[in-house]
């Protein structure tokens, strides 16, 4: 009975472990970009998408758009149709420093931080950044 008892208790903290390494590579929540800017990552559909809710006073000046360069980023989204597990995404990405849609990929490394990353040029050309929590 005893030893019934300890294949169950470390069962469950088996079970409570993989549980929390799952919620550590969650991409939802608040991230904060190396410029400060606050963006919330949340379930769009069957994807995740991305929202500027914070840390700028920027303007979208670069967008290819003409009546968009005046709006204010907060607001913005800007990451869109990301789809993937285990901590690993693609989808799009917008960049206001050059009004460009990008493929994007994100790896959530940790609770506190992941890898964001825009690719042009079918990959050849990427640049990275890492986004904290």
């Amino acid at each position: 009975m005893k030893k019934i008892l300890m294949i169950a208790t470390a069962t469950a903290f088996g079970a409570m472990a993989l549980a929390s390494t799952a919620q550590a590579a969650s991409v939802n929540g608040v991230w904060r970009t190396p410029a400060g800017w606050k963006v919330k990552m949340y379930k769009c559909g069957g994807s995740y998408c991305g929202k500027v809710i914070g840390g700028t006073k920027a303007r979208d000046t670069h967008n290819p758009n003409k009546a968009l360069r005046s709006r204010k980023m907060v607001g913005v989204r800007m990451i869109w149709g990301m789809k993937g597990s285990n901590g690993k995404y693609t989808g799009k990405l917008y960049n206001p420093n050059d009004g460009k849609v990008y493929t994007g990929k994100i790896k959530v490394n940790s609770a506190r931080n992941m890898s964001l990353s825009g690719c042009a040029l079918a990959g050849l050309i990427c640049k990275s950044q890492t986004w904290t929590k």
